[in-house]
């Protein structure tokens, strides 16, 4: 018997379970689990039993394939569309990258991502020839990107940049300009929902944060104000606040100057999600314990710096379910822009259903656009775990 030395490595218990070990721990565990799993299915099954009929038997799934593309980009220009694939074609190359270089989570993120291209190549149906092959080309690039830039630290900061001058190069890319100017009203489908949504994300969690700061602020003027404003926007829903930036905010303009209505929708969802995004650090904030302060004025940090690396961290650290709740609201919350005249993914579904030859194919259009809203706020939900997770949220 080999007997075990110092030097020798013994490694934890594996925490991880496979599909076969699961089902038997949760399902089939013992005799009565076993009955109630059987019972639920047997349930389930008569319960649903039409839903699966009319979706294997009667639904008639053409009208999805034959309008990928509206569906994807809406009535952007045909002959433009080349913009939006290399738009894609580098964002797959910049995902590939950074899962080949920081692996784990964009590993993950960027395997479906591909899987999914992967899916849309290989589906035995009609597809738009120009969707297929920037479907192969992405999931090309995804992989090679992957190799090339695996154990590559020497590229984290280029891909780094890479990220963060990717949103003003893809409007640039997207709008063009001069007589090739596309104008924002061609915009629509996923793409459009996709834009609103990484706009909002990404401007209301700052303004949020500065608002959570200032309602907590020692200065009256500040503290009263972002009150004020905090409780009005939450006292109105968005479907007001976007009218509001869409016929009242021109008026206010000087000139003859008037902001692209794109644009408006976009600073009527930031402004609108920045209010409960104050709501939900400021949580967080009060979840910090009152040491936590103390200690920092003790060392001689200023306030900005307190807030930076003391308080803030743990802060936001506590409230990552709710910031993740927010952020999947507002990408949902992107379809009521259509009452605006922008056709988002859940607005472009009028215009095809506008087509005679589609007449009818309300349940259909209506069942994958739910599809592919559940798929990206999955997703998020999904990281979100895995975030927290790693932070170790919830754990003393």
């Amino acid at each position: 018997m080999e007997e075990l030395t110092f030097t020798q490595e013994i490694k934890p218990p594996s925490t991880k379970k496979g599909p076969i070990r699961w089902l038997k721990d949760n399902l089939f565990s013992n005799w009565y689990n076993t009955v109630l799993t059987l019972f639920a299915i047997v349930f389930l099954y008569f319960l649903f039993k039409g839903v699966y009929t009319w979706v294997f038997t009667q639904a008639k799934w053409a009208v999805i394939p034959a309008n990928l593309q509206i569906l994807s980009v809406g009535s952007y220009p045909r002959e433009q569309l080349w913009r939006v694939a290399y738009v894609v074609y580098v964002l797959a190359i910049l995902m590939g990258l950074s899962a080949g270089i920081w692996k784990g989570l964009n590993q993950q993120i960027t395997s479906a991502v591909a899987c999914i291209g992967a899916v849309i190549t290989l589906l035995p149906i009609h597809v738009n020839t120009s969707v297929r092959e920037a479907a192969v080309i992405a999931t090309i690039l995804i992989a090679v990107s992957y190799v090339f830039g695996r154990d590559r630290q020497n590229l984290k900061r280029w891909v780094i940049i890479g990220w963060v001058l990717m949103f003003p190069w893809m409007m640039f890319m997207l709008r063009g300009f001069g007589e090739n100017a596309i104008s924002t009203i061609n915009w629509g489908g996923l793409l459009l929902t996709l834009i609103l949504a990484v706009v909002g994300i990404v401007a209301c969690f700052p303004i949020g944060v500065l608002l959570a700061l200032g309602r907590r602020s020692q200065l009256p003027a500040i503290r009263w104000i972002s009150i004020a404003y905090i409780e009005v926007v939450r006292g109105m829903p968005l479907v007001t606040i976007l009218f509001m930036g869409s016929l009242m905010l021109p008026i206010f303009m000087p000139g003859d100057f008037q902001l692209d209505k794109v644009v408006r929708a976009m600073i009527a969802l930031t402004l609108f999600s920045a209010a409960y995004m104050a709501e939900n650090v400021r949580g967080g904030l009060q979840a910090v314990p009152r040491g936590q302060y103390e200690a920092a004025q003790a060392v001689g940090l200023s306030y900005p710096k307190t807030m930076t690396f003391i308080v803030l961290p743990q802060a936001l650290r506590s409230v990552i379910p709710a910031i993740v709740g927010q952020f999947i609201a507002l990408f949902k919350d992107t379809s009521l822009v259509s009452i605006i005249a922008l056709s988002e993914l859940l607005g472009v579904s009028d215009n095809i259903l506008g087509n005679p030859k589609w007449t009818g194919l309300k349940p259909e259009l209506y069942l994958f656009i739910a599809v592919v809203y559940f798929i990206f706020t999955f997703a998020m939900s999904y990281v979100s775990q895995i975030v927290e997770a790693d932070l170790g949220v919830g754990k003393h």
